[in-house]
């Protein structure tokens, strides 16, 4: 019966009221990006064309998300899934091939899954083929019934006996349809009380029912099919997806150390023999490069680590780390920073828009902001590049081979020339020449017998 081109529905307006949260149940994140992104990259992957989107409760916010990628029908008022199909129909009135029609809270999906389900659907030359799982736990699943091996019935949970109850093979809720049939049959669906409700599985008893045809396939992956209902539906998948990409990761080449405590987002790239260490977050946008070392307890997000450098206990953001650099314990590279082959940013250090050169470092406790520090600079502790008059952020430029002593204070905009030295607890507001000592600092002046003066005219209390 399938003639023609691949469709796809994906609905996405229902709030998800289970979820108990003010955000639209499809745009909560898995694996670091929105459960319907998941879905749309398998309908694209897929070649499904068009691809329609139905949109109701945040519809702008799906619009804002996807862009171009789909097209969008309208559900107001929200009236059930069978209700939100047939607001899918005028887009597709033109469409003469299969209807794949799926859920946005099912992020575990696999382009196999549903490859297997158009291709049983193709075969068979029926009305509808819908995807069935068999799981230990079927609470809140309509159950599949059969009689001789063949679909009979869907029967929701709510509706169902204690024996329908014990089933174990429930409906998932991805379909694929021939388009007559199905919207044919989606107009003569009636409301269900109490909430007048029309629900897409009553199409599946009415196609049963007229022999217009429908299947039931079983899925071979069960957990990739299910869909996300509750916060701890939630967290499940994002388990189950953290595991999902930490296996495919190790068997790239990469040493995971311990899945449970690791999150790498979906998308990020880790080069051969990379080590990920225990308690690490490697957010969407990263890629980690071979033999580099990420972790304990480091904070990834949109940062690039090459090639044998480590990021150990830090936080690193929109960040460059270059081959063989190295990151911490308890540093922070915020945005724009770049660290070049073999630098080194240390304990309580935060560097910000900065460029660090080849070699040099920042051991300790300093901040960089708005800087370009040459090669083989060392930078000492509690160092301050004062970028900041309170209206606009300044410049430093920090030439090769310079020493900056502790506690030192560079206003800027300044520069520091190339070998030059800064004394420690100076405050440099002049540019320092190459090869020269800059000092910033008061000539110091004890004054002798001060503290018993001070502390005679308090009536000889003790400090």
């Amino acid at each position: 019966m399938a003639e023609g081109s691949l469709a796809a529905v994906v609905l996405a307006a229902g709030q998800g009221v289970r979820m108990r949260s003010n955000l639209l149940k499809v745009l909560h994140p898995v694996g670091g990006k929105p459960m319907l992104l998941h879905v749309m990259e398998r309908v694209e992957e897929l070649g499904a064309d068009p691809r329609v989107v139905v949109v109701g409760f945040q519809a702008e916010r799906v619009e804002e998300l996807l862009g171009g990628r789909a097209v969008y029908a309208r559900q107001s008022p929200l009236l059930g899934t069978a209700h939100a199909l047939l607001r899918a129909e005028p887009l597709l009135a033109e469409h003469r091939g299969p209807v794949l029609v799926l859920y946005g809270d099912t992020p575990l999906l696999r382009l196999k899954d549903l490859e297997d389900l158009v291709r049983a659907h193709t075969a068979a030359g029926v009305g509808c083929t819908l995807l069935t799982a068999e799981v230990d736990d079927p609470t809140g699943y309509g159950r599949i019934l059969r009689r001789d091996g063949r679909l009979w019935r869907v029967v929701e949970e709510a509706d169902a006996s204690p024996e329908e109850a014990r089933i174990r093979e429930i409906n998932a809720g991805i379909y694929c349809f021939e388009p007559g049939p199905l919207f044919s049959a989606l107009r003569r669906v009636g409301p269900r009380p109490p909430k007048g409700e029309y629900y897409l599985v009553d199409v599946v008893q009415i196609m049963v029912e007229e022999g217009t045809g429908a299947q039931a396939v079983s899925s071979s992956n069960p957990e990739a099919v299910l869909g996300v209902n509750t916060r701890r539906e939630l967290a499940r998948a994002e388990r189950a997806f953290r595991l999902r990409v930490l296996e495919d990761l190790m068997d790239q080449g990469v040493t995971v150390v311990d899945p449970g405590t690791t999150f790498v987002a979906a998308g990020v790239e880790v080069g051969r023999d990379a080590v990920i260490h225990p308690f690490s977050v490697i957010g969407a946008g990263c890629r980690i490069g071979p033999g580099a070392e990420v972790g304990p307890y480091a904070c990834l997000v949109e940062a690039v680590v090459e090639e044998g450098a480590r990021v150990v206990a830090s936080v690193v953001e929109g960040s460059r780390v270059g081959p063989g650099a190295r990151v911490g314990p308890y540093s922070h590279l915020r945005p724009g920073t770049v660290l070049e082959a073999g630098a080194r940013v240390g304990n309580f250090a935060e560097v910000k828009n900065t460029r660090v050169g080849r070699g040099s470092k920042v051991p300790h406790h300093s901040y960089l902001g708005d800087a370009v520090v040459g090669e083989g600079v060392n930078v000492g502790a509690g160092t301050v590049t004062v970028n900041y008059d309170g209206e606009r952020k300044h410049p430093t430029t920090i030439g090769d081979e310079a020493f900056i002593g502790c506690n030192a204070n560079l206003i800027a905009p300044v520069e520091v020339g190339k070998g030059a030295y800064v004394a420690a607890g100076s405050t440099i507001t002049r540019p320092v020449p190459p090869g020269a000592l800059g000092v910033g600092r008061a000539r110091q002046r004890n004054v002798e017998g001060w503290v018993g003066r001070r502390f005679d005219r308090r009536g000889g209390g003790g400090r």
